[in-house]
């Protein structure tokens, strides 16, 4: 299969977006597919409630409708994968999200693994997806920073938050490997699993590592009879 990985970052915040383009870059190699890295400008700053999540979803299935043509493969990069389930119906493409790929990196990594969130109501719809996705089990924690996306800007103050949340999972809650609960979080993996000692996984690049693969060796996604 030719064509693009496009990775949306269903936020508006173009700052967000430059920083999964720079994560992503590491994964972009002679003979593999383009990888495309955009902004949905109809979506929220930021993605903070389970209504900025449903809410965003129509405009993301039309932008990826009009990808379709030209894409491998579409990476949604957003912690609560919004409109995941939706857009694989909709597309014949695979469709990967960043919170169901980060955690089953995860598991290939540790035994126990914990989510550093962005905000205390982003928790709970976590530990849903979790539930849903039968890993309960595994899961050792799930503490935020306390930080919007606007507040992010601020590097030292948000690795700071991280380092901490990381060691309260770590040594509390015996955590041996960490995912970064925020797109908006990429530029930290590198500093913050020096820090820590133990595997980060920036979701958007577990996500395209896994398009990648299924673009490669022909794993598609909705057969084009919905079967």
């Amino acid at each position: 299969m030719s064509g693009t990985i496009y990775v949306i970052n269903p936020n508006s915040t173009e700052r967000v977006t430059k920083g999964i383009d720079d994560a992503v870059a590491p994964l972009r190699m002679a003979g593999g597919p383009a990888i495309d890295c955009l902004t949905l400008a109809e979506g929220p700053p930021g993605i903070q409630s389970q209504r900025d999540v449903d809410g965003l979803i129509p405009a993301l299935l039309k932008r990826a409708a009009g990808l379709e043509n030209e894409a491998a493969a579409f990476v949604i990069a957003c912690f609560s994968d919004p409109g995941m389930h939706a857009l694989r119906e909709q597309s014949t493409r695979p469709v990967l999200g960043i919170a169901e790929s980060g955690v089953l990196t995860a598991l290939t990594l540790g035994q126990r693994f914990g989510i550093v969130a962005m905000l205390q109501n982003s928790i709970p719809r976590h530990l849903r997806y979790l539930g849903a996705m039968g890993v309960m089990g595994r899961f050792a924690g799930d503490l935020p920073v306390n930080l919007t996306i606007a507040e992010m800007a601020d590097d030292e103050l948000t690795l700071g938050r991280m380092i901490a949340v990381g060691r309260t999972l770590r040594d509390t809650h015996h955590a041996d490997v960490l995912v970064m609960g925020c797109a908006g979080m990429a530029r930290f993996r590198e500093p913050l699993e020096r820090e820590l000692g133990i595997p980060i996984v920036e979701p958007t690049q577990a996500a395209v590592t896994l398009a990648i693969g299924r673009v490669q060796l022909g794993w598609g996604g909705r057969p084009l009879d919905g079967g």
